[in-house]
């Protein structure tokens, strides 16, 4: 066999090896601040947050400095919303989503929310007084074994395509097997936390993983919308640190939102407590 099909042969390997050792230091990361909890959780929160909204900028404006203001506010709003002044952040992310949507750049604004839905909506979970880690490593595992689940079964079975318009690489195999994995992850830890298994906690298992899913296609679209292959290069395999979260965003928007409706400001309580 030759020297190039020897390398040819083993690079999805490495590329694989990087993936797994490149998820595994940014699971960790997220993990420390999950256990830690508030200002430790809001550090690591508004960094990937920023870091989230500059490479949005990047592919949509093909440069993260017009729009930097807006990261600066919407970090400034997580601080103050950490600080127990709850309305006043976010009325900060308020402003800078509707500061931005005065440029008349529909992406601009859209972006600003992006990031926000992600920042508050861990960020807001976590700080819930009770249940607040508990609901965090809920829907964390969900997207987490949803984004492998797809990943590995889809590449593994193939066949036809999800979406290949959007996502040319993504299958209705994988997508099935990240909805089994991310399911079978919420049902792990819910045991773990000595949380009942509910017919309604089964069904929020489902809605994030299928909104994980969502994510992952919403970011594709953007990217494909300006020719943009990865948001970033950050994350040695993945790209940028928004190609690594992009499910997260959806499913933590989701989960707060269930949270709320059903148990008011205590969102954490509202997700698992039924």
């Amino acid at each position: 066999m030759s020297q190039g099909a020897t390398e040819e042969r083993s690079a999805p390997g490495r590329e694989l090896v990087t993936r797994v050792a490149s998820a595994t230091a940014l699971a960790l990361i997220a993990l420390i601040g999950a256990v830690f909890g508030g200002w430790a959780a809001a550090t690591v929160i508004a960094v990937v947050l920023a870091i989230v909204h500059l490479e949005w900028a990047n592919v949509t404006e093909h440069s993260p400095w017009p729009t930097a203001a807006f990261t600066i506010g919407l970090v400034v709003a997580i601080a103050v919303f950490t600080m127990g002044l709850h309305v006043g952040g976010l009325a900060i992310a308020a402003l800078a989503i509707l500061a931005a949507a005065a440029t008349r750049d529909t992406w601009r604004p859209l972006g600003v929310l992006y990031a926000s839905l992600l920042g508050f909506g861990l960020l807001t979970l976590r700080l819930s007084a009770d249940a607040g880690l508990g609901s965090v490593l809920f829907v964390l595992a969900i997207v987490w074994a949803t984004d492998t689940g797809a990943f590995f079964v889809g590449r593994r079975i193939g066949g036809a395509k999800l979406w290949p318009r959007i996502s040319p690489k993504k299958t209705w195999a994988g997508a099935v097997g990240g909805l089994v994995a991310g399911i079978v992850a919420g049902f792990v830890v819910l045991v773990l936390l000595g949380v009942p298994v509910s017919p309604p906690l089964v069904v929020i298992g489902v809605a994030l993983s299928v909104a994980a899913q969502a994510g992952d296609l919403f970011e594709s679209f953007v990217k494909r919308q300006f020719g943009a292959k990865d948001s970033g290069r950050l994350v040695p395999g993945h790209g940028g640190l928004m190609d690594r979260v992009d499910g997260l965003v959806f499913a933590a928007g989701l989960a707060t939102a269930i949270g709320w409706f059903h148990a008011g400001a205590d969102v954490g309580q509202g997700l698992l407590a039924w």
